[in-house]
Order: C-alpha cells, then sequence, then structure tokens
C-alpha cells in the first residue's frame, strides 16, 4: 500500500476524531464565552484539525488528486460510526441510505 495513501487515511480519522471532540464541546454549557472556545475539547479539536490539515497536504505530494476524495469521503462513514460509539446515536436506514447516495456517487465518479 502506499505511504501516502495511509497517511491521507490516517488524516481522514483524525478530522473525524476531531469532529467527535468539537461536538461533545458543544453540548456543554459554559460560564462564560472565554471557557466556550478555551477549552480542553475545542483546543484539542482544533490542534487535530490542523495536523489533519497537515497531513492532508503531505499526502497529496505523492497521490493522484483524482483518488483524494474517495479517501475523504471515508470520514462519513467513520464519523457515523464514531458518533455511534460516543454519543449512542442511532445508525438509522436513512444515514445508511445517505452513505449508500455517496458510495454511489463515488462510484458514479469513477466509471
Amino acid at each position: 500500500m502506499n505511504l501516502y495513501l495511509i497517511i491521507l487515511i490516517l488524516s481522514v480519522v483524525i478530522a473525524s476524531f476531531a469532529q467527535i471532540l468539537l461536538k461533545k464541546s458543544a453540548a456543554k454549557t459554559y460560564s462564560s464565552p472565554i471557557r466556550e472556545y478555551l477549552n480542553i475539547y475545542v483546543i484539542s479539536g482544533y490542534g487535530l484539525m490542523f495536523l489533519s490539515m497537515f497531513m492532508t497536504s503531505m499526502a497529496y505530494r505523492g497521490m493522484d488528486f483524482t483518488n483524494v476524495p474517495v479517501v475523504e469521503s471515508l470520514g462519513y462513514g467513520v464519523v457515523m460510526f464514531l458518533g455511534y460509539l460516543f454519543f449512542k446515536e442511532k445508525i438509522t436506514k436513512r444515514k445508511l441510505l445517505g452513505m449508500a447516495v455517496i458510495l454511489g456517487g463515488i462510484f458514479v465518479y469513477y466509471m
């Protein structure tokens, strides 16, 4: 497997965890607006997003740009799975249909 592909997949997983941290922070109430934006969840979430952005830029060096959207769309499934694990969100038929539409779009894109 291509090293750049591994870096891109890892970047997508890191960005998905960052989104979970930011959602966890948004679900809480804070005593002041400063605490709302300067807490461990927000700082960690944006730090992971920055790391993910840096890793994605590194992965672009060795990958064909037409393949990147396919790997990036993996993030939708990862976020859905992490939401199920951390927030006990239900995976409904509608969400699965949405994932099928995304995968179908990728399939059509490569035809």
